[in-house]
């Protein structure tokens, strides 16, 4: 027992729950909800027959107690979502009152809601301007309850309870066409969960715990077009809790969970949880509790809730990895099943749970009691994060790349996908006489050895982003991963061979491993197989049409800037030297930056808009806040190279030796004397690996404050470029992520 005493409104120990008096709102908890799913089948209006899942949960939470008035204040919030089992497709909405801004900058400053100092100063933006972002959206009208009957309104989204002792549920959201009208009767008694019905909080509570794991219900699901009659079976939890004595704590510790409710086919039922700290992994309470046919229950701590490690799914929206098939084995009641989702993609966004859960259908089979079982089961597992900083977001980007590269370019490949990488599926014609291995070896190979070191993509994850940020659904996005990178590491083999470097993503250069000739090819086929991604898209034929004129385009300009950046400024630097020609420098400087770097990425953020189904005006506004994004990365890559070496890190400051002339040398060449600008120029033109002299070029620079002067106007640049893009998108999560990449990226110290 958790509890040194129950609050006198909380059934007594020993006692059963009365529903006319424990279902409505209870005015010692801090923290109470109302959940339920069911599992629904019907017919829709052209009489085809569908098949749904659904959840809603209401939440109530104490915010405070007013010290003039001692009147309590609460927030209210409802998460909903309906799972299309027939079309796989997952609908969630989730919804907070008017005071959700004004709490989350609360949150904010303490530091409960995000980590990362970028991700907390974007949030912040948000939620100072009075707004919540997406996908969490505000009720438009009032929330409120009865505290005497069940009877909780919403701003419309109401769950009661009827004069009959049947409940009432009903949910929609217009704008969104979806919407959920269901009556539903209790078939059994109410049971406990947890030890006598307490159980532990996530936030330090002592929380009760009561349901009824079969309930009949029918009605209404609407779900865009359609209008689906249904019946099914459905389950109601509910708990509502408070703080120990004297513990006023409402952090959440780490605290993760997985919880499961299995309806079986022949009419029993199993509910488990396991509440964990996600950075020990030391338990924080467990329970199993089984409820047969007749409605009498078992409990037990003995049994375990375990994934399987295969069995994992990415969400391309927040990067959060999650098991998607379950065993649940309780030797105690001779119980070993297996939970498979019903299909992967029903994660739930929203601040709320920071930033997501993953709450869905599975379906159910296995033994128990010595008898072969199926069923269905909704599962919910939340808190276990690992993409807590921007460093770890694009750890996980950069994953999912490598797996779409994989898919893309295989090490293992079928006679279609042998096909597809020479020519096309299908046609045999080209790939007699060619050995798959060699292949492998002379072509595909090069290329892996660089995607598989791992890298930022960050050019991968502006096509996944700004297809969200527009509306668009990132996860049919995922196979684009690979475009952007292969495009990148192309490139990437190119230049070292014409560089001349050694390293490259921690390893040697690809030349250095298979010679010049070798990676030329490869890197060249590079930009051709990523090509792969538009042909095998399955999108609008006009639409794929555009986007491969935008991907040839974004090449014709990179290979451009590549060729300028090879040729080199020396034509310019007599005139620019004598005369002092800076600003026309800094326009070729910056004109390289902007074909080299700045093209690649915009084109790629456009392909991103245009596949989420952006307006004309956001796909305008993000190409160029990513053209800006381009330019000021390698700005802020040519001074990192100067500061790496005025910080003793040596195997900086290669562009001095190379007798490049980046953006702050350009910068300096527009400020200095004459006598400077020769001297600097002298050093450059040398091509030296003089240590002195490579100091004293960059003191020169230090002189005229060259170098701080570039890293502001990389800044101010993409300031501005971010002033003209955010009226165009909604304040959202994802748009949280990018505005905090923006600054991550010009602070970055590599």
């Amino acid at each position: 027992m958790l509890l040194n005493k129950r609050p006198k409104d909380w059934p007594a120990e020993g006692k059963l729950v009365d529903l006319t008096q424990h279902d409505p709102p209870h005015k010692s908890s801090s923290t109470e909800w109302w959940y339920m799913h069911a599992h629904l089948a019907g017919k829709n209006e052209k009489g085809e027959s569908r098949k749904l899942a659904m959840f809603a949960s209401f939440f109530l939470r104490l915010l405070e107690i007013d010290t003039k008035t001692g009147l309590p204040n609460y927030a209210y919030s409802l998460t909903w979502a309906i799972s299309d089992l027939d079309n796989k497709t997952y609908h969630p909405i989730s919804l907070v009152d008017k005071q959700a801004p004004k709490i989350g900058l609360e949150r904010l400053q303490k530091g409960d809601v995000v980590r990362d100092p970028y991700l907390k100063k974007a949030a912040l933006e948000v939620v100072k301007r009075g707004k919540v972002p997406l996908p969490d959206e505000m009720f438009t009208g009032e929330a409120g309850l009865s505290w005497e009957w069940l009877d909780i309104n919403y701003d419309g989204n109401r769950f009661s309870k009827e004069d009959d002792a049947s409940y009432t549920l009903q949910c929609n959201h217009s704008s969104k066409k979806q919407g959920i009208q269901l009556n539903f009767t209790p078939c059994c008694a109410p049971c406990l969960h947890g030890d006598k019905g307490v159980v532990a909080g996530v936030k330090s509570e002592d929380m009760f715990y009561y349901f009824i794991p079969k309930n009949d219900t029918k009605g209404k699901v609407f779900l865009e077009d359609e209008v689906i009659e249904v019946e099914g079976s459905l389950w109601y939890d509910h708990e509502f809790g408070c703080y120990t004595q004297g513990n006023k704590s409402t952090s959440k510790a780490d605290v993760g969970w997985n919880w499961i409710a299995i309806q079986f086919d022949h009419g029993e039922q199993i509910t488990a949880y396991d509440l964990r700290n996600d950075k020990t992994g030391s338990s924080k309470g467990a329970y199993l509790v089984a409820v047969d046919k007749e409605g009498t229950q078992q409990s037990c701590n003995d049994f375990s809730l375990t994934p399987k490690n295969n069995k994992r799914w990415t969400s391309l929206r927040t990067f959060n990895e999650y098991p998607t098939h379950w065993k649940l084995v309780c030797e105690t009641l001779d119980l070993k099943v297996e939970a498979t989702a019903a299909f992967e993609a029903q994660e739930f966004g929203t601040v709320l749970s920071k930033p997501a859960f993953w709450e869905g259908r599975l379906d159910i089979k296995g033994r128990w009691k010595g008898k072969e079982v199926t069923g269905k089961a909704y599962f919910e597992r939340s808190g276990f994060h690992k993409n807590e900083t921007l460093q770890d977001f694009f750890k996980a980007v950069s994953k999912e790349t490598l797996k779409s590269v994989r898919y893309i370019i295989p090490k293992a490949m079928d006679t279609e996908k042998f096909q597809e990488l020479i020519a096309v599926k299908g046609n045999s014609f080209w790939t007699k006489g060619v050995q798959r291995d060699i292949f492998y070896e002379a072509l595909i190979k090069p290329i892996r050895t660089i995607t598989d070191r791992g890298g930022k993509s960050w050019r991968s994850y502006a096509t996944v982003a700004c297809s969200d940020i527009v509306g668009g659904n990132a996860q049919l996005a995922k196979d684009w991963l690979a475009l952007p990178e292969l495009m990148h590491v192309g490139s990437l083999m190119v230049d070292d061979v014409q560089d001349k470097s050694d390293l490259r993503r921690g390893g040697p250069a690809a030349h250095h491993i298979f010679g010049e000739a070798r990676v030329i090819n490869s890197g060249s086929a590079a930009y051709f197989l990523g090509q792969i991604c538009v042909y095998i898209a399955d999108i609008d034929p006009e639409l794929k049409l555009d986007i491969y004129h935008l991907y040839f385009e974004a090449l014709r300009a990179a290979h451009t800037g590549q060729a300028m950046d090879l040729y080199g400024l020396d034509y310019l630097m007599d005139d620019v030297v004598e005369h002092g020609k800076g600003k026309l420098l800094i326009q070729r400087v910056k004109a390289i930056h902007r074909l080299k770097s700045a093209a690649p990425a915009s084109y790629l953020a456009r392909i991103g808009a245009m596949l989420g189904g952006g307006s004309k005006k956001q796909i305008e506004g993000l190409a160029n806040y990513f053209a800006a994004l381009g330019i000021s990365f390698q700005i802020i890559d040519d001074t990192l190279n100067l500061k790496g070496f005025k910080d003793d890190l040596k195997t900086k400051g290669e562009d001095i030796t190379a007798g490049k002339i980046t953006f702050p040398v350009a910068r300096a060449f527009a400020v200095l004397t004459k006598k400077d600008r020769r001297e600097l120029y002298s050093i450059i033109r040398s091509k030296t690996e003089d240590i002195k002299a490579i100091r004293r070029a960059i003191e020169l620079l230090d002189s005229c404050h060259a170098i701080d002067l570039a890293e502001k106007e990389a800044r101010t640049s993409l300031e501005a470029a971010w002033r003209r893009l955010d009226p165009l998108i909604e304040d959202s999560m994802v748009k949280i992520n990018l505005r905090a990449f923006s600054w991550y990226v010009l602070d970055r110290t590599y």
